[in-house]
């Protein structure tokens, strides 16, 4: 009897271990078939639509129907499924697109679909504003999250179908807005807060360094400022406005602070320091946007000091400069999390997966933001107030000396300060040249075409 009851108990387990190996295999195809079905060469895709319904990934799109630039400006943002590109929208989601229901199979006329907070035509005539230069641009609600305008220039045309793809230039198949660039002088936004939190804003404003052009810091190394002129004695106001590296050499080596101060800012603000710490990625919906690096070892030294302007080692990806805005705009501290999918149709048309805002960690006090903000602020209203008339707004400019300084790409990130148009923003123009077109220009036609936009 023993050796039956056994044999009854063991066969009750391996049943049950069968019925829950068999459910679980009825979720994975429910949850993951999609996924399969959607990579499949002749899958049946859905399309991906902007925020006011205009299409940005049509599987069956040909320049009869769109034009033949229609996708010109997301083509490396949205991308197709020719698997050219992975860093996208399209490649990242397409599980979502894909007209597959696990109990009727594929379905040829399903509602499956994409739902962006994108506003193509906003982010076409930004594209266009740059002209003849490349570069990227970004802006986002800071208070909600919605990406509103993500491009990069140069872009992939993807009606061509990648028959020019050897004639292509280089950087065309990837999105800028969310690899690592020489911030340049928009780094001295960060070195600011870093200074903020460690002596505080009273002990901050009362320092005064002079520039008289050139620095000679603690190690006898020059730092050059871009005014050769110099700009005399100033407080961090000024600096931040005048870009001074002279000041800010002389700001890091202050007595007031250590070296250990810097790198806790830098690190809660997500860089990677000194190489140490894993590389991390902002997640968009799937698209990995790169986080912050640099190198800062010694307060005297030039290297460390060039880091904490922008300069040397140090990196930093358009999206994450953007991001920041919103913890010092919002008075928080804390970065609202951007994305670019509002919602998702199912194959049956039912809408799903809705957004939801998410807010990251405390990466300096709430008071400091109000402080960097101020001097943000300050600096938009006296010398870029031509970018949006009659508003507000706090930015901060940068010049990067890239490849070995024989080419400067000029940055400019900000944030619109008016409750009901909350903005933050980041541009950068590759190879800038003197009289050619600015980031202040393109900050202009993205901010007041945007406007316009949401108020319709």
């Amino acid at each position: 009897m023993k050796s039956i009851r056994r044999g009854q108990h063991l066969i009750t387990i391996m049943l049950l271990i069968f019925l829950i190996g068999f459910g679980y295999l009825i979720y994975r195809l429910q949850r993951d078939s999609g996924f399969y079905i959607s990579h499949a060469s002749s899958a049946s895709l859905g399309c991906v639509y902007d925020r006011t319904g205009d299409v940005l990934f049509d599987p069956h799109a040909t320049a009869e129907d769109y034009g033949g630039d229609h996708f010109v400006d997301v083509g490396n943002l949205i991308g197709d499924d020719s698997r050219q590109m992975t860093n996208t929208l399209v490649s990242q989601n397409k599980a979502q697109l894909a007209n597959f229901s696990f109990m009727l199979g594929e379905q040829k006329d399903g509602k499956a679909a994409i739902h962006t907070t994108l506003d193509h035509s906003v982010n076409r005539k930004v594209y266009d504003a740059f002209g003849s230069k490349d570069g990227c641009a970004v802006a986002y609600n800071y208070v909600t999250g919605e990406i509103y305008v993500c491009l990069s220039r140069p872009n992939v045309n993807i009606l061509n179908r990648y028959n020019d793809l050897s004639t292509l230039k280089e950087g065309s198949l990837l999105c800028k807005v969310f690899y690592p660039t020489v911030p340049g002088s928009t780094q001295k936004i960060s070195t600011t807060i870093a200074a903020l939190e460690s002596m505080g804003y009273e002990t901050l404003c009362s320092k005064r360094f002079s520039c008289e052009g050139v620095y000679n810091n603690n190690h006898s190394q020059l730092i050059k400022c871009h005014h050769s002129d110099g700009h005399g004695t100033q407080d961090i106001y000024d600096a931040f406005a005048n870009s001074c590296n002279p000041f800010f050499a002389q700001l890091v080596e202050d007595p007031d602070w250590t070296l250990a101060d810097i790198q806790k800012t830098y690190r809660s603000m997500g860089y990677r320091v000194n190489g140490q710490g894993d590389q991390g990625y902002l997640d968009i919906n799937g698209i990995s946007a790169y986080t912050a690096s640099t190198d800062v070892s010694d307060k005297d030294d030039f290297d460390s000091q060039w880091g904490c302007m922008g300069q040397g080692t140090t990196l930093v990806s358009p999206l994450q400069m953007m991001v920041w805005q919103s913890a010092i705009a919002n008075q928080t501290g804390c970065a609202t999390m951007p994305y670019l999918i509002a919602y998702t149709n199912s194959v049956g048309g039912d809408r799903i997966n809705e957004a939801v805002t998410r807010t990251g960690s405390e990466m300096f006090s709430a008071r400091n933001a109000a402080y960097i903000r101020d001097i943000m602020l300050r600096n938009g209203k006296e010398n870029y107030a031509e970018i949006l008339p009659g508003t507000d707004i706090g930015v901060k400019s940068g010049t990067a000396q890239v490849k070995n300084g024989t080419e400067e790409n000029s940055l400019l990130t900000g944030f619109v300060d008016d409750k009901d148009f909350p903005v933050a923003f980041c541009i950068m123009i590759e190879n800038r040249v003197r009289g050619e077109v600015s980031t202040s220009d393109i900050a202009g036609v993205m901010l007041q075409n945007l406007k316009s936009a949401l108020e319709e």
